[in-house]
């Protein structure tokens, strides 16, 4: 398993689902990604992203104007 990090400060949406996306393409089922984001609207669209592609969001946290979503690789 892979645990890898998406640094997706300072962009705004659809940017940071977009970049998510990308990089989800690149790990394999079971792979963890850490996405951080300085826009508060990712805190619905990636969940959202995630429930709509089969992938599974394993924690949210907030703080120091920041927002950053660990998710699971699904089979999607």
């Amino acid at each position: 398993m892979i645990k890898a990090t998406l640094n997706a400060r300072r962009l705004l949406c659809p940017l940071p689902v977009i970049r998510t996306q990308d990089k989800v393409k690149q790990l394999q089922v079971g792979d963890q990604l850490e996405v951080i984001c300085t826009d508060p609207g990712v805190m619905q669209d990636i969940p959202t992203w995630c429930r709509i592609n089969g992938h599974k969001v394993l924690e949210t946290m907030t703080g120091d104007h920041e927002y950053i979503i660990v998710l699971e690789v699904g089979a999607g």
